[in-house]
């Protein structure tokens, strides 16, 4: 018998509403299975199982909110694959408060067929085995307004069902700003940060990027910042020891390079969720997972995978920000790089001044694992990357 526990889904997550159970007592599951959605502060998130077996027991209803660490099911029979390396942040479990009382959901609305449709994977294949349109639902009764299993069993079925006081919808930006706040002040107290920056020529990449784009369709074009992300990536390739997690006094290097990627969401907030192997695909699957990384954040629909994997964080301002960022690490991993707001400035080129695309590539560092040398050497492999983006 193995728990399947509330997880961590990063340093700034103390506790998590059970939003909805995808299984039921007597369903297996398999490695990498989505079995539940869980809501922190920074959206809703689908939690895989990294386990084999049969659900035995269900032991937290849906609607309750319980601190990371709770088990919230036994699951019964042979362990199955271990997970994959992932870097969980530890967090201080909270001492549960008050429960929230399980009940039935509300009646969902039945409207006119929608072209937008927010409905969880349980809900659709329950729909599909009952030869039903869930299109036929405006609005279901989960997270957004999202159609849940339980709706579609309530369509199906008829039966009038208690109405329970309307959850307030959308994430409180208070209680995500107050998480981030709590994660940053613990990563400045305990992390000895140092810092460096490297100004770097885009004159070769830029012209890249534009001939690159020109034999591309709207959908297929790339922009900078997948430049800037699989650069970072590559240099670690060099530079192991910023890719990893500091744990119980001791440095964690990671076997794979999962980059996290900084997403600003709308309304405020930030979320960094993992492009997985991000050394490892082409910029055409970069872009591609960016985009759909984007989002899925803003609309709150992660996996959990993608918020307890990244191994480093990469972060980019855009053409909108700052010449420059200087960023805090995100425990417990031992690194950070941002990249600034790209600017034509005057460069020095063979003893000739002329005018380039510029960007500041910026570094913070664990000192506790790397120092100034090595965290030099990075930024250099960064720089001479993004000089060279044929070889990205």
């Amino acid at each position: 018998m193995s728990d399947f526990k509330m997880p961590a889904l990063g340093a700034d997550m103390e506790a998590g509403t059970l939003v909805e159970w995808l299984v039921k007592p007597g369903d297996r599951v398999k490695s990498g299975d989505v079995i539940a959605v869980v809501e922190t502060q920074k959206g809703a998130i689908e939690v895989e199982v990294f386990l084999e077996g049969v659900v035995s027991n269900i032991l937290i209803p849906e609607g309750e909110r319980v601190p990371v660490g709770t088990v919230l099911a036994q699951i019964d029979g042979a362990p199955g694959a271990a997970p994959p390396p992932l870097i969980e942040p530890a967090v201080a479990v909270l001492k549960p408060g008050p429960q929230i009382l399980a009940q039935a959901p509300p009646t969902p609305v039945i409207a006119a067929p929608s072209s937008r449709l927010k409905i969880t994977p349980a809900a659709r294949r329950r729909a599909a085995a009952l030869s039903f349109d869930p299109t036929m639902i405006v609005k279901g009764t989960g997270v957004e307004g999202s159609i849940r299993l339980a709706d579609i069993e309530t369509y199906a079925s008829g039966a009038k069902l208690v109405q329970r006081p309307a959850k307030k919808k959308g994430l409180d930006l208070s209680q995500m700003r107050q998480a981030i706040a709590a994660a940053m002040s613990r990563s400045k107290r305990e992390i000895p940060h140092y810092y460096l920056t490297e100004t770097v020529d885009l004159n070769t990449a830029s012209t890249w990027i534009e001939r690159y784009n020109a034999e591309k369709p709207p959908v297929e074009r790339i922009l900078p910042a997948v430049l800037f992300l699989r650069a970072a990536a590559l240099a670690l390739r060099e530079q192991p020891q910023l890719n990893g997690a500091y744990e119980n006094g001791a440095f964690i290097p990671a076997s794979s390079i999962h980059v996290g990627w900084a997403i600003s969401l709308r309304g405020g907030g930030l979320i960094a969720p993992a492009i997985r192997d991000t050394d490892r695909k082409s910029l055409a699957e970069l872009m591609a997972a960016m985009r759909d990384l984007v989002e899925r954040a803003r609309r709150g629909n992660l996996r959990s995978s993608e918020l307890t994997s990244p191994t480093i964080t990469v972060t980019s301002v855009g053409d909108r920000g700052a010449e420059s960022v200087t960023g805090i690490i995100y425990p417990p991993q031992v690194a950070i790089v941002g990249f600034g707001r790209v600017v034509v400035r005057p460069w020095v080129v063979d003893g000739r001044i002329e005018s380039h695309p510029l960007v500041t590539v910026s570094l913070a560092a664990d000192h506790r694992v790397t120092d100034g040398h090595i965290g030099g050497l990075y930024l250099a492999a960064v720089g001479r990357l993004l000089q060279e983006p044929d070889k990205l």
